[in-house]
């Protein structure tokens, strides 16, 4: 077989370093993630199991202390509900982005954006002034003659603001895949006698689902990290966990309960994260299938 031959190329340019190429590509990266999250990760598991002393004493405390595990599990809770409501006003804002003309498009992508310009704790001190007692929220409801309503430090004023913050992070996942769907079956399921809403649900709904569940996951670890919108917003009865890190770890200068506390929050995420991953896989392969 000659050197110029078709089928004998191939062979002839496999070089055993060629194979290596997109490993190199991907080397600044890797090595900038261990440096910026690996090493740090690294050196807070340690800190949570030597300081004060070498052992389990500091997760000993954190599971014997009541207070812990009901911060853990309120953290988890409000993770949840913000989830649920950046669920809900991001669905049909993802749709109507596909649904409307290119230029009206562009507005909206812009008013998604927008947040993304404007720091967090300016947005958090917006939500202060229209969540407290005296604010316009409670001002309106007065003028419409319904009583004011607690707002500000509860659990609900958290969520609020929370989910104002995160709701981009779910509607760009959403539109990602939402505009990859074709309308036309839509009118093809209507074309065949199903009532707008069952179109809807039979059809869109499931081809949707990866964009919901892209978006759900972000949002929800987004948020089990949240400091300044639980501390201006929220109570005592409010209180995540990231606040009990920062009291122990810049307030106490005990790093080894604040590494703990850290490291119980990672590794519960990790465990719901599996927990959840073969559902949306099985859902992710039935919408594929439809």
């Amino acid at each position: 077989m000659s050197a110029s031959d078709p089928i004998a190329q191939p062979a002839a340019d496999a070089r055993p370093g060629r194979a290596w190429r997109p490993f190199a590509l991907t080397a600044p990266a890797i090595i900038l993630l261990i440096a910026v999250i690996g090493y740090p990760l690294l050196t807070i598991v340690l800190r949570s199991l030597s300081e004060p002393e070498w052992g389990l004493q500091n997760y000993a405390w954190f599971f014997g202390a009541p207070v812990n595990l009901t911060v853990l599990q309120r953290t988890f809770t409000i993770s949840a509900w913000v989830t649920l409501v950046c669920v809900i006003a991001a669905y049909p804002y993802a749709y109507l982005m596909t649904a409307v003309g290119p230029r009206v498009r562009l507005v909206l992508v812009l008013c998604v954006l927008i947040p993304f310009w404007v720091s967090g704790v300016v947005r958090t001190l917006s939500w202060v002034i229209l969540l407290q007692d005296s604010g316009v929220i409670n001002s309106l409801l007065r003028s419409a003659g319904f009583s004011g309503v607690k707002l500000i430090r509860t659990q609900t004023g958290v969520v609020i603001g929370m989910a104002q913050v995160l709701l981009p992070f779910m509607i760009l996942p959403l539109y990602s895949v939402m505009q990859g769907i074709d309308l036309r079956l839509m009118r093809a399921a209507q074309s065949l006698g199903a009532r707008p809403s069952r179109a809807f649900f039979t059809v869109y709904l499931p081809l949707s689902l990866p964009g919901v569940y892209a978006g759900a996951i972000i949002v929800f670890i987004l948020s089990l990290g949240f400091y300044i919108t639980p501390a201006l917003l929220g109570g005592p009865r409010s209180t995540m966990l990231s606040t009990l890190v920062q009291t122990q770890v810049l307030s106490l200068l005990q790093w080894g309960r604040g590494g703990a506390m850290g490291v119980v929050l990672l590794v519960t995420t990790f465990v719901l994260l599996a927990l959840a991953a073969p559902v949306m896989r099985s859902r992710h392969r039935e919408a594929g299938r439809r």
